[in-house]
């Protein structure tokens, strides 16, 4: 069984109870939907997004999703200061999970981003290409 962070056990090994451990509020959630969906890299564009993060809830995120394998960092090689977070495999194998999210949200709660949902109804699995597609251009190595 994979742990949760380095002195982070699941509290019981069911898959789901593990997930939603480590996914499981909407801040990690939304930090991954804006670095699959908008590509966004940076903690200023984290900080810049629609909801609005604290900056220690933010920085608190960015460590457990890098912790869990979800996230990568780098150092910017324009700026050393800073750093460039990029989602690795695991991350990038959540499109389809919060892509069913999306869908579920639908069909089933208010909403106000149609066109996302026209795009994912209209051919899901071109949608889940093209964000992989631009995931793979995204995260070549820095030189």
């Amino acid at each position: 069984m994979s742990r949760i962070g380095p002195r982070t056990k699941p509290r019981s090994g069911c898959p789901l109870n593990v997930s939603v451990e480590i996914l499981g509020d909407r801040w990690s959630l939304l930090i991954i939907r804006d670095m699959m969906l908008r590509g966004f890299c940076s903690y200023t564009q984290f900080l810049e997004s629609y909801e609005r993060i604290a900056t220690n809830i933010l920085a608190n995120r960015l460590r457990k999703l890098e912790r869990c394998g979800i996230v990568a960092t780098q150092q910017d090689p324009l700026d050393g200061r800073k750093l460039i977070y990029t989602l690795t495999e695991k991350g990038m194998d959540l499109a389809p999970v919060l892509t069913e999210m999306v869908l579920w949200t639908a069909a089933h709660e208010k909403h106000q981003n149609p066109e996302l949902i026209r795009q994912i109804k209209k051919d899901k699995q071109k949608f889940l290409a093209n964000v992989r597609q631009r995931w793979l251009e995204n995260s070549s190595p820095m030189d």
